[in-house]
């Protein structure tokens, strides 16, 4: 599995084992709705033999969509299209995987793309763990 931590300026990558116990936050993507940035998940997604992405959706805090969710709703229909049928694409929740990612991170220092992908990673854990119940 794949996660994404959609954004514009850069998308927070995770990826799962095979068996889905294990998430590890990779590189994040810059750009990701550009055709670079396309071209670079559709590359990630081949390399790790990945079966399935979920891009996490950031409802507002009362469940409601905002601009920023529907662009991300946008981005996810445009990478569903460009991975096609044999990849599926998902959405989940991803309220809060910000601010845990911004709680764990002990240092205060590390670089913006590590934080975006340890909330991709929270959200994979997540999706994990709803799929698990």
């Amino acid at each position: 599995m794949l996660a994404l931590d959609y954004g514009s300026a850069r998308c927070g990558c995770a990826l799962s084992d095979p068996t889905g116990t294990i998430v590890t936050p990779v590189q994040a993507v810059a750009r990701p709705a550009t055709k670079r940035g396309l071209a670079r998940l559709r590359e990630l997604v081949r390399e790790r033999e990945v079966e399935r992405v979920v891009v996490g959706l950031p409802l507002s805090l009362d469940g409601g969509d905002s601009e920023q969710t529907r662009e991300t709703r946008a981005f996810a229909r445009v990478l569903s299209q460009q991975l096609g049928q044999e990849i599926p694409v998902e959405m989940h929740d991803e309220r809060f995987t910000t601010r845990m990612a911004q709680r764990l991170d002990g240092t205060g220092a590390r670089p913006r793309a590590s934080e975006d992908s340890r909330a991709a990673a929270h959200l994979l854990e997540s999706w994990l763990a709803a799929r698990s119940g």
